[in-house]
Protein backbone atom coordinates (compact mmCIF):
# COMPACT_ATOMS: atom_id res chain seq x y z
CA UNK A 1 0.00 0.00 0.00
CA UNK A 2 1.56 3.34 -0.88
CA UNK A 3 0.56 6.40 0.48
CA UNK A 4 1.57 9.96 -0.10
CA UNK A 5 2.03 12.47 2.55
CA UNK A 6 2.68 16.55 1.96
CA UNK A 7 3.26 19.53 4.26
CA UNK A 8 2.86 22.79 3.04
CA UNK A 9 2.83 26.27 4.91
CA UNK A 10 0.45 28.11 3.27
CA UNK A 11 1.18 31.11 5.07
CA UNK A 12 -2.23 32.19 5.22
CA UNK A 13 -2.24 32.20 1.07
CA UNK A 14 -0.70 35.25 0.88
CA UNK A 15 1.86 34.42 -1.74
CA UNK A 16 5.17 36.62 -2.13
CA UNK A 17 3.05 39.11 -4.63
CA UNK A 18 1.51 40.02 -1.45
CA UNK A 19 -1.85 38.79 -2.81
CA UNK A 20 -4.10 36.71 -0.58
CA UNK A 21 -5.15 33.62 -3.40
CA UNK A 22 -6.60 30.65 -2.01
CA UNK A 23 -7.03 29.53 -5.64
CA UNK A 24 -3.81 29.67 -6.26
CA UNK A 25 -3.21 27.09 -3.49
CA UNK A 26 -5.62 24.81 -4.16
CA UNK A 27 -3.43 24.58 -7.38
CA UNK A 28 -1.26 24.02 -6.09
CA UNK A 29 -2.22 21.41 -3.71
CA UNK A 30 -3.49 19.82 -6.79
CA UNK A 31 -0.36 19.64 -8.52
CA UNK A 32 1.07 17.91 -5.31
CA UNK A 33 -1.38 15.70 -5.85
CA UNK A 34 -0.85 13.90 -2.15
CA UNK A 35 -3.54 11.39 -0.20
CA UNK A 36 -2.74 13.24 3.21
CA UNK A 37 -2.00 16.98 3.80
CA UNK A 38 -0.90 18.75 6.71
CA UNK A 39 -1.07 22.28 6.21
CA UNK A 40 0.03 25.15 8.39
CA UNK A 41 -1.13 28.96 8.72
CA UNK A 42 -4.65 28.15 7.10
CA UNK A 43 -6.57 30.31 9.47
CA UNK A 44 -6.38 34.21 10.20
CA UNK A 45 -4.48 35.18 13.06
CA UNK A 46 -6.79 37.56 14.50
CA UNK A 47 -10.56 38.32 15.37
CA UNK A 48 -12.84 35.27 14.01
CA UNK A 49 -10.05 33.11 13.01
CA UNK A 50 -11.70 32.83 9.65
CA UNK A 51 -9.87 30.04 7.00
CA UNK A 52 -7.91 31.11 4.29
CA UNK A 53 -9.28 28.73 2.28
CA UNK A 54 -13.13 28.02 1.85
CA UNK A 55 -14.52 25.20 2.54
CA UNK A 56 -16.68 24.99 -0.55
CA UNK A 57 -13.77 25.78 -2.77
CA UNK A 58 -11.71 22.49 -0.81
CA UNK A 59 -15.13 20.60 -2.19
CA UNK A 60 -15.20 22.43 -5.03
CA UNK A 61 -11.44 22.11 -6.75
CA UNK A 62 -9.97 19.02 -5.36
CA UNK A 63 -10.61 15.66 -4.11
CA UNK A 64 -9.86 16.50 -0.45
CA UNK A 65 -11.77 16.55 2.55
CA UNK A 66 -10.64 18.37 6.01
CA UNK A 67 -10.35 16.74 9.34
CA UNK A 68 -12.93 18.56 11.65
CA UNK A 69 -11.01 19.99 14.65
CA UNK A 70 -11.86 23.07 14.27
CA UNK A 71 -13.27 24.99 17.76
CA UNK A 72 -14.81 28.12 16.00
CA UNK A 73 -17.35 28.11 13.34
CA UNK A 74 -15.22 30.23 10.68
CA UNK A 75 -11.72 28.31 11.34
CA UNK A 76 -10.71 25.35 9.28
CA UNK A 77 -7.82 24.09 11.89
CA UNK A 78 -6.52 24.20 15.16
CA UNK A 79 -4.41 26.82 15.64
CA UNK A 80 -3.38 27.25 11.75
CA UNK A 81 -3.14 23.76 11.53
CA UNK A 82 -4.99 21.49 9.57
CA UNK A 83 -5.45 18.09 7.74
CA UNK A 84 -7.01 17.35 4.16
CA UNK A 85 -7.29 13.47 2.95
CA UNK A 86 -8.62 12.60 0.36
CA UNK A 87 -11.73 11.51 -0.43
CA UNK A 88 -12.22 7.64 0.43
CA UNK A 89 -9.74 7.63 3.22
CA UNK A 90 -11.94 6.85 6.22
CA UNK A 91 -11.73 9.14 9.58
CA UNK A 92 -11.52 7.02 12.53
CA UNK A 93 -10.99 9.91 15.45
CA UNK A 94 -9.23 13.01 15.47
CA UNK A 95 -8.09 15.58 18.26
CA UNK A 96 -5.96 18.61 18.94
CA UNK A 97 -2.54 17.94 20.93
CA UNK A 98 -1.89 19.85 23.39
CA UNK A 99 1.36 21.59 23.10
CA UNK A 100 3.32 23.88 25.53
CA UNK A 101 3.63 27.63 24.45
CA UNK A 102 3.64 30.89 24.68
CA UNK A 103 2.61 32.19 20.80
CA UNK A 104 0.09 30.55 18.80
CA UNK A 105 1.19 27.16 17.92
CA UNK A 106 -0.24 23.66 17.90
CA UNK A 107 -0.40 20.27 16.45
CA UNK A 108 -3.50 18.24 15.53
CA UNK A 109 -3.54 14.16 14.94
CA UNK A 110 -6.04 12.25 12.59
CA UNK A 111 -6.43 8.53 13.61
CA UNK A 112 -7.45 7.03 9.50
CA UNK A 113 -8.40 3.85 7.80
CA UNK A 114 -7.06 3.02 4.32
CA UNK A 115 -7.74 -0.39 2.69
CA UNK A 116 -7.95 -1.74 5.87
CA UNK A 117 -5.03 -0.46 7.63
CA UNK A 118 -5.42 2.06 10.79
CA UNK A 119 -2.47 4.81 10.83
CA UNK A 120 -2.37 7.73 12.14
CA UNK A 121 -0.82 11.44 10.84
CA UNK A 122 0.29 13.90 12.83
CA UNK A 123 0.47 17.87 11.55
CA UNK A 124 2.54 20.41 13.66
CA UNK A 125 3.82 23.98 13.29
CA UNK A 126 6.13 24.53 16.20
CA UNK A 127 7.81 27.33 17.77
CA UNK A 128 10.57 29.63 17.15
CA UNK A 129 12.38 28.89 20.43
CA UNK A 130 14.25 26.32 20.40
CA UNK A 131 13.86 25.06 24.06
CA UNK A 132 10.01 25.12 23.70
CA UNK A 133 10.38 23.42 19.85
CA UNK A 134 12.11 20.61 22.12
CA UNK A 135 9.23 20.82 24.53
CA UNK A 136 6.75 20.33 22.07
CA UNK A 137 7.75 17.43 20.34
CA UNK A 138 8.27 15.23 23.78
CA UNK A 139 4.23 16.54 23.98
CA UNK A 140 3.88 15.40 20.56
CA UNK A 141 5.75 12.13 21.58
CA UNK A 142 3.87 11.27 25.02
CA UNK A 143 0.57 12.21 23.32
CA UNK A 144 1.33 9.11 20.66
CA UNK A 145 2.83 7.14 23.62
CA UNK A 146 -1.02 7.33 24.90
CA UNK A 147 -3.35 6.80 22.28
CA UNK A 148 -5.36 3.99 22.60
CA UNK A 149 -3.65 2.14 19.83
CA UNK A 150 -0.49 1.81 18.25
CA UNK A 151 -0.19 2.53 14.48
CA UNK A 152 2.04 3.35 11.73
CA UNK A 153 2.65 7.00 12.26
CA UNK A 154 3.69 10.33 9.56
CA UNK A 155 4.67 13.62 11.80
CA UNK A 156 4.83 16.46 9.07
CA UNK A 157 4.82 20.51 9.34
CA UNK A 158 7.21 23.52 10.12
CA UNK A 159 9.10 22.59 12.73
CA UNK A 160 11.49 26.15 12.42
CA UNK A 161 14.21 24.24 12.67
CA UNK A 162 17.55 25.44 10.45
CA UNK A 163 19.82 22.68 12.18
CA UNK A 164 20.26 19.76 9.70
CA UNK A 165 20.53 17.19 12.28
CA UNK A 166 20.58 18.70 15.76
CA UNK A 167 18.51 20.98 18.19
CA UNK A 168 14.58 19.85 18.15
CA UNK A 169 15.32 17.02 15.95
CA UNK A 170 17.17 15.07 18.52
CA UNK A 171 14.34 14.22 20.06
CA UNK A 172 13.37 11.65 17.77
CA UNK A 173 16.46 10.42 18.04
CA UNK A 174 15.25 7.00 19.83
CA UNK A 175 14.03 3.70 17.77
CA UNK A 176 10.94 3.80 16.52
CA UNK A 177 11.30 7.11 14.57
CA UNK A 178 12.92 8.14 11.21
CA UNK A 179 13.15 12.05 10.55
CA UNK A 180 13.19 12.35 6.52
CA UNK A 181 14.44 15.82 5.06
CA UNK A 182 12.40 16.07 1.98
CA UNK A 183 15.16 19.21 1.05
CA UNK A 184 15.42 23.02 1.18
CA UNK A 185 11.75 24.76 1.68
CA UNK A 186 12.39 28.09 2.76
CA UNK A 187 12.12 30.94 1.56
CA UNK A 188 10.40 29.23 -1.42
CA UNK A 189 11.88 31.19 -4.10
CA UNK A 190 15.27 30.91 -3.34
CA UNK A 191 15.30 28.01 -0.82
CA UNK A 192 18.29 27.77 1.90
CA UNK A 193 16.61 25.93 4.99
CA UNK A 194 14.47 22.60 5.44
CA UNK A 195 12.46 23.85 8.20
CA UNK A 196 9.87 21.57 6.73
CA UNK A 197 10.02 17.90 7.41
CA UNK A 198 8.31 14.59 7.76
CA UNK A 199 9.15 11.98 10.64
CA UNK A 200 8.15 8.69 10.09
CA UNK A 201 7.91 5.34 12.45
CA UNK A 202 8.84 2.00 12.05
CA UNK A 203 6.75 0.16 10.05
CA UNK A 204 6.86 2.51 7.21
CA UNK A 205 9.32 2.07 3.96
CA UNK A 206 10.20 4.86 2.23
CA UNK A 207 9.99 4.62 -1.57
CA UNK A 208 11.15 9.08 -1.93
CA UNK A 209 10.70 12.25 -0.96
CA UNK A 210 11.07 15.41 -2.14
CA UNK A 211 10.62 19.66 -2.40
CA UNK A 212 7.49 20.51 -4.91
CA UNK A 213 9.01 23.70 -6.67
CA UNK A 214 6.72 24.93 -9.35
CA UNK A 215 6.12 28.53 -10.75
CA UNK A 216 3.06 28.34 -8.86
CA UNK A 217 4.89 27.19 -5.88
CA UNK A 218 7.86 29.69 -5.70
CA UNK A 219 5.17 32.61 -5.26
CA UNK A 220 2.16 30.99 -3.64
CA UNK A 221 4.09 31.05 0.22
CA UNK A 222 6.60 32.11 1.63
CA UNK A 223 7.20 27.98 1.97
CA UNK A 224 7.67 25.03 -0.41
CA UNK A 225 5.68 22.04 -0.24
CA UNK A 226 7.51 18.88 0.97
CA UNK A 227 5.99 15.59 0.27
CA UNK A 228 7.05 11.77 0.91
CA UNK A 229 5.73 8.48 -0.83
CA UNK A 230 5.65 5.79 1.86
CA UNK A 231 4.70 2.30 1.67
CA UNK A 232 3.41 -0.45 3.99
CA UNK A 233 4.14 -3.99 3.94
CA UNK A 234 1.11 -6.74 4.03
CA UNK A 235 0.00 -7.37 7.71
Amino acid sequence: MQITFASYNIHKAVGLDRRRDHERILRILREVDADIVALQEVDRRFGRRMAVLPLDAIHAATDYRPVPLSMKPDSLGWHGNALLVRKGIELIEAAPVPLPVLEPRGAIRADLAIAGRRIRAIGMHLDLSGLRRRHQIRSVLAHCADCDHHVPTVMMGDLNEWSQHGGCLQEFHQPGWKVLSPGRSFPSRRPIARLDRIIVSAEWQVLGTNVHHSPLSATGSDHLPVFASLSLPKN
